[in-house]
Parts: structure tokens; C-alpha cells; sequence
């Protein structure tokens, strides 16, 4: 194990039973209907991409990079569209792809700008969520896992742009982030 790692929480294996699971769970709930799959970049990318091929259905897939961290480990709040979709949302069922749910300050900005363009729905899948470091309220309707107030990496999140590659998901040790 890296050095740098605390602990880790989820392995490869539970994170493939997790995400078929998922996967499943949102082919019944979208039947019929214009599914339009938003991922979050950059944390988003591998789950998301593990995802969309466990999703039975016609769906279209489309990225957005927001930003409410800047170069905080914390969040401020204050949310900066980066990259915006290149489709239009406007009668579409979206689901919207996050990595870790935090703060929820980036997702909720997020929801309300989808429906006042128009979206039929927005709802969330999140592979991590942590729940205790919430600054508003949210309903996230597809959950991996609920994980607590650590600095969590791997399976796509990062520190620093550094250890996205782990096939795994592990906690930092304080002494690397601080």
C-alpha cells in the first residue's frame, strides 16, 4: 500500500458489485425515458465511465468541470462553471455523476441552473457520500457509499491531481494534506 495511504475503505471487488448495483437500479428507474448522463470532471471519470456500461438503456453522456474548491481542500461555496455541457438539457431526464458528494454547494447550483434550463428531472448518483460535511440539503438518489470526514482518494478522486489510479478507494494521511 502507498505510504501516503491511511487506510482502505473499499476495494476493487465491492466496488464493482456497488457499481453494478447501481447500474441496475438506474435501468429500471429510466425506462422510457430521454436519460441524459452528466459526469463531473475530473473526479467523475472512472465511475462514471464503469457507470454508463452497466445502464441498459439509449442514453446520452456529456461532461461539465465545476469548480467551488479553487485551490482549497475545502469548499467556499462559490461555484465556477469551467467547461459547460455540450447538449442541451431542455426536455431531458438528467442524471447528474459525481465521484464524492461534500459540501453539495456544487450539485444543488448545478440542479437549479438544469431545471431553469428546462430539464424534465435531475437527480444525483454519487459513489461516495460524505454525508456529515453537507452544507445543504440534498437528496442523492443513487448512492455508493456513505464514507466519513477524511481526505479520500482513488477509484477517481484525487489530492493534488495524484492517485486517481487506484483500482481502490483509501483515506489520506493527515500529514499529506495539511
Amino acid at each position: 500500500m502507498n505510504k501516503a495511504l491511511k487506510e482502505i475503505l473499499f476495494s476493487e471487488e465491492e466496488i464493482r458489485a456497488k457499481v453494478k448495483e447501481l447500474g441496475k437500479e438506474i435501468t429500471h428507474d429510466y425506462m422510457d425515458k430521454d436519460l441524459y448522463v452528466v459526469g463531473i470532471l475530473k473526479g467523475s471519470f472512472i465511475f462514471m465511465a464503469d457507470l454508463v456500461r452497466e445502464i441498459s438503456l439509449p442514453l446520452l453522456v456529456d461532461f461539465m468541470s465545476v469548480s467551488s474548491y479553487g485551490r482549497n481542500a475545502k469548499s467556499n461555496g462559490e461555484v465556477k462553471i469551467l467547461k459547460d455541457l455540450d447538449f442541451s438539457v431542455e426536455g431531458r431526464d438528467v442524471l447528474i455523476v459525481e465521484d464524492i458528494i461534500d459540501s453539495g454547494y456544487t450539485l444543488k447550483y448545478i440542479e437549479q441552473m438544469f431545471k431553469t434550463r428546462g430539464a424534465n428531472s435531475v437527480k444525483f448518483a454519487a459513489f461516495l457520500d460524505k454525508k456529515e460535511s453537507r452544507k445543504v440539503e440534498m437528496e442523492v438518489h443513487y448512492k455508493g457509499y456513505e464514507v466519513p470526514n477524511d481526505f479520500i482518494v482513488g477509484y477517481g478522486l484525487d489530492y493534488s491531481e495524484e492517485y486517481r489510479n487506484l483500482p481502490y478507494i483509501a483515506t489520506l494521511k493527515e500529514e499529506v494534506y495539511k
